[in-house]
């Protein structure tokens, strides 16, 4: 690998650099940041430009923990294609198939002056929609009603009752609207450093950087597992918690790669005491619950500070940290809705209805992201004995795409044969195929020691 940029990722190292220079991490890292491989996701923003440059922070922040160990920085090399593969699904079912990505309600439908996104994926959120509408879960009972509301005050009645849904805005509604103001006035990623407590005594296995690492991961659907996902293939020991009954079959066999999974009702006491002494000895903890969720349960940050005071802490919130919609339940459709994007994909295509990006870009970019911020986190403690909170959100992260420069787009090739990895991965619902990692570290293959395994499936214990 060459450790010096080459040409073809020039929007996404512009791209890497201010992600980077957010993480706080050293400017001359950059240098040792490359891109390969050619083609872009068709979009009206960049999107492969930003795949390729969270991979790519997030690799740099591997760089960082590797070099800490002594010796030179390795190279970083992202393959943008492969990176726009991760996009999307890097899941590749073999005799066996993935249920639909939607609930048969969810969806973009016109209003009386707009348009507005319901996402009704979980039975509540399909529930509170419904009941706003006064319908049935019927698609055309549905649109009849919506088309009788205001946009904005579907959206509102809808979140008012539990609910998730987005009127469409353009860039520049948001860009006025109260929460489009507060998250634009935010940093990419939310730093807090706390007072030194004694330096852990990690031993930094270069091929395996993050073997010994243990990471508590309370997230869901796609940004906070995308981040520990990630953390796995570099060796840290994941362990995922969900509670009783929870179930996501779209999105967990793509996310849970290199993880033990396991359950725990933090509303009951003994598993909340379980919970507790899992976190003790915990080095991350990432989670994606509402802001003040944790609070409810007896873990807000204080608890959590008071359980392990070296605690790297990462969390992530959909429509950021400040601003009227801060505690607002949100997901990467209701952004791209809500913040403009798929009224500009709309507007610039020359269709009739919503065009979102081609892949949940907001949050895939915001799970590298929230990674890079947890081993940058790691460098840190490892470094000063200092454990760190880092907040993200996906609005903050929309936001980052939409003022990013375009450069001119190339089309993907095809995924080829070539493009998966041939070694059959024994997932709990069939055997599967992976694309290859997007992301080469210098002596520190990117891979995972556990296939997808189902929610519930391991001991909540290290």
């Amino acid at each position: 690998m060459s450790a010096h940029p080459i040409s073809i990722g020039t929007g996404a190292l512009a791209l890497a650099g201010q992600a980077w220079s957010a993480l706080k991490g050293p400017v001359s890292a950059l240098d040792h940041l490359s891109v390969a491989g050619r083609g872009d996701l068709p979009a009206v923003f960049p999107v492969t430009d930003l795949a390729t440059a969270s991979v790519g922070v997030a690799g740099l922040a591997v760089a960082e923990f590797l070099a800490q160990a002594g010796g030179a920085w390795p190279a970083v090399q992202v393959d943008r294609r492969l990176a726009s593969f991760w996009f999307g699904m890097s899941l590749r079912p073999q005799g066996w198939a993935l249920p639909p990505l939607w609930d048969a309600v969810a969806g973009d439908y016109p209003a009386a002056d707009g348009w507005v996104r319901l996402h009704t994926n979980a039975p509540q959120h399909r529930a509170a929609a419904l009941a706003v509408l006064g319908v049935e879960a019927e698609r055309e009972a549905v649109a009849r009603a919506v088309a009788g509301w205001n946009a904005d005050a579907l959206e509102a009645a809808v979140v008012a009752r539990g609910g998730c849904a987005a009127a469409m805005r353009s860039v520049a509604d948001w860009a006025a609207h109260p929460q489009g103001l507060a998250v634009q006035a935010e940093p990419l990623v939310h730093w807090a450093i706390e007072n030194p407590v004694a330096r852990p005594g990690w031993r930094i296995d270069p091929a395996r950087p993050l073997r010994g690492v243990r990471v508590l991961d309370l997230t869901r659907i796609l940004a906070g597992p995308t981040a520990t996902r990630f953390m796995a293939g570099f060796g840290a020991e994941v362990l995922r918690i969900d509670p009783p009954g929870w179930e996501e079959p779209v999105t967990v066999p793509e996310v849970v790669l290199g993880k033990r999974c396991a359950r725990l009702d933090l509303r009951v006491l003994a598993d909340h005491a379980v919970f507790e002494s899992l976190l003790r000895q915990a080095d991350v903890l990432v989670h994606g619950l509402r802001p003040g969720a944790l609070e409810r349960l007896g873990l807000g940050g204080q608890r959590r500070r008071e359980l392990n005071p070296g605690l790297v802490d990462v969390s992530l919130s959909a429509y950021g940290w400040s601003g009227p919609w801060q505690g607002r339940r949100g997901f990467d459709s209701l952004v791209q809705m809500g913040a403009g994007i798929a009224e500009a994909g709309m507007r610039l295509s020359g269709q009739g209805r919503p065009v979102p990006l081609p892949v949940q870009a907001i949050d895939h970019a915001t799970g590298y992201l929230m990674a890079a911020a947890a081993v940058r986190g790691l460098v840190r403690r490892r470094a000063t004995g200092a454990g760190c909170t880092a907040r993200l959100s996906l609005a903050r992260t929309a936001h980052w795409l939409v003022s990013a420069e375009r450069d001119p787009v190339e089309p993907l090739a095809p995924e080829q044969q070539d493009d998966l990895h041939g070694a059959l991965e024994p997932t709990s619902w069939g055997p599967a195929r992976r694309v290859l990692a997007p992301l080469q570290v210098q002596g520190a293959a990117m891979h995972w020691d556990r296939p997808a395994l189902a929610l519930g499936s391991a001991q909540a214990s290290w």
